[in-house]
């Protein structure tokens, strides 16, 4: 009776043991069943009762920054202000422990306290809930207010209403406002890309919006711990270029200074390094601010030195000079008689600047005097299919290697279109046409020994998950010998030490190389020479004796002084600001002297 007695309250444990351990089991059964077996049934039947939503999760477009890592564009973030006027028109509801409602408070209430934020009258945004109410009780859906501070969409998330959301918009900043605008370019009120250095390298910089779904309860209040990242976003690149902000800063103040005091149309200042062909600035004047486009004209709003060619002028002596020498087709030594004005084969006629009479040139004089005639008899030597070959080579007829958003591969006629007229002004920079970028790219042949490097803008671009890019290339073309370019370069030096603009050009301790150009300008309406118009350029590089820097300063149609002279200020002060910007050495020697004539 006793062994009875014990063993049935055991067996009564042992079976609710068994019985909670089975209960136990069919609710791990359902569990599986409902968050693994059937999940996919189960959020469809959430989505079909409207539980469920999603989200944007904004990207950041990347930053551009000068070479130093100095930001130049870079994205913040603005909020737009959301509210779901049905649930808003409730006011701020809570709920008692048994089950009742209360309004805390009420809409009006709550719009006082959004519009303070604001900085909005309360009466405004009240109404932007009871208007979208008036029309439809159940709107879901209604604008308070776009692109607001990050200040103040912390103040309105501290607010904690359900029926407000905030989503973000990317917004793009440039910090120094038009400093190098004419080269990052803009972007438009949707972020997407328009114009400039932020559209030819969109592939860099450019984001990916991830997305979260959450689960949403009815009275707007998100569930906790449903939100699940569905697709992440990605940031975009650093896009890292080879300009240097400040000396960017300081040529855009220089040619701005320069275009005012000569009442020219327009200008230029462009720096390359003269061993990686890489850009350190490219100021223009005027210019445009990317934080606010429309303020400038649309026709200003790009890189006119891109995609607008001229005719270099004068400046294409020094090719024509490297062209020939290089070819065997005339040596340093040798020497033609030309006057100021003379008809050549063909009847071509071909005039100098200035009158002077019958003068015995040496190579070098004719650069030091800048005769047209005289580098038109020394361009008789060479054969026409040679000096074209040879053009190519330095890049002449074809963009450079930036490739710049709608850049203009310039003006160059094939050999067999060439009268006679033609062959000789091509010689001395008519006839054709090249962008800024393409004249400073065959000078930096020139100052590289005859080696010609790619032009460059962009250094590198580094991706979110670290991954570089866009690296240039550093591997040059000979296009002259070595031999050649220092012969030219020399010639270049007695234009700086023998010319007319010598003691405007002259910087102490070094050795400097220069030309000058005046084009003429081209009527578009006529297709001729405009009257006393003028595209002039002083180019050059030092120290010559080891070439470290090239500049060039341009400028359209100067009115108070119309020939290169009015150039020679403000390229004698940007080269200056390079040498010392980079703490370029001295030249250990002078400039040898070059006769000018035979």
């Amino acid at each position: 009776m006793t062994t009875t007695l014990s063993r049935s309250p055991r067996r009564r444990t042992v079976v609710a043991l068994s019985v909670v351990l089975i209960v136990l089991i069919a609710f791990v059964v359902r569990l599986v069943d409902i968050q693994v077996v059937n999940a996919r049934e189960h959020v469809d039947e959430s989505l079909a009762m409207g539980l469920q939503n999603s989200r944007v999760e904004y990207a950041s477009r990347g930053s551009i920054v000068d070479e130093n890592g100095v930001t130049l564009a870079s994205s913040v973030h603005r909020y737009d202000v959301q509210v779901d006027p049905m649930l808003a028109a409730q006011g701020l509801v809570s709920r008692d422990d048994d089950g009742t409602t209360r309004v805390e408070a009420t809409w009006s209430d709550l719009a006082a306290k959004i519009a303070d934020i604001l900085g909005e009258d309360p009466a405004t945004v009240e109404k932007v809930v009871t208007d979208a109410v008036a029309v439809d009780p159940a709107s879901r859906y209604a604008i308070i207010a776009k692109d607001v501070s990050t200040e103040q969409y912390r103040g309105l998330a501290d607010l904690g209403l359900p029926f407000l959301v905030f989503p973000p918009k990317a917004g793009r900043v440039y910090p120094d406002g038009a400093v190098g605008g004419n080269l990052l370019g803009f972007v438009g009120g949707d972020g997407q890309a328009l114009a400039g250095l932020e559209l030819a390298d969109d592939s860099c910089l450019a984001s990916q919006d991830g997305k979260v779904v959450f689960q949403q309860g009815r009275d707007g209040v998100v569930l906790p711990g449903t939100e699940v990242q569905t697709e992440p976003a990605v940031d975009g690149g650093t896009l890292k270029l080879t300009i240097d902000r400040d000396l960017q800063w300081y040529m855009g103040q220089l040619i701005a200074e320069q275009v005012q005091n000569t009442g020219a149309v327009r200008g230029a200042i462009t720096v390359v390094e003269a061993k990686t062909g890489k850009v350190r600035a490219l100021a223009e004047y005027p210019t445009v601010d990317p934080n606010d486009p429309t303020a400038t004209p649309e026709d200003e709003r790009g890189s006119w030195t891109f995609t607008d060619p001229v005719e270099p002028g004068s400046t294409f002596k020094a090719l024509t000079a490297a062209i020939g020498l290089d070819s065997g087709s005339f040596a340093e030594g040798t020497t033609v008689t030309a006057s100021s004005s003379e008809t050549l084969r063909g009847g071509a006629r071909v005039t100098d600047a200035f009158a002077h009479g019958a003068n015995n040139y040496t190579l070098t004089g004719v650069l030091i005097d800048s005769s047209n005639v005289g580098i038109s008899k020394f361009a008789e030597m060479i054969p026409a299919q040679t000096r074209f070959d040879y053009l190519q080579k330095f890049g002449i007829g074809s963009t450079t290697a930036i490739d710049f958003p709608g850049e203009s591969a310039g003006i160059l006629h094939p050999v067999g279109d060439w009268g006679d007229q033609t062959f000789y002004n091509t010689a001395f920079g008519q006839g054709l046409a090249v962008t800024i970028p393409q004249l400073v790219s065959a000078y930096q042949t020139i100052a590289n020994g005859g080696v010609r490097v790619p032009l460059s803008l962009v250094e590198s671009c580094t991706a979110a998950d670290g991954t570089v890019t866009d690296v240039p290339s550093t591997e040059g073309q000979r296009v002259v010998s070595a031999d050649t370019a220092t012969k030219v370069s020399q010639m270049l030096e007695n234009v700086a030490t023998q010319g007319t603009l010598a003691s405007q050009v002259s910087i102490p301790g070094y050795r400097v190389a220069i030309k000058t150009g005046t084009g003429e300008k081209t009527d578009p309406a006529t297709g001729a020479y405009k009257p006393d118009a003028y595209f002039t350029t002083m180019i050059g590089f030092a120290p010559a004796d080891d070439p470290q820097y090239i500049v060039s300063v341009n400028l359209d149609e100067p009115r108070t002084v119309k020939s290169s002279a009015a150039t020679a200020p403000a390229f004698q002060k940007a080269l200056t600001q390079v040498l010392k910007n980079y703490r370029v050495i001295p030249s250990g020697t002078t400039s040898p002297e070059l006769p000018k004539f035979g």
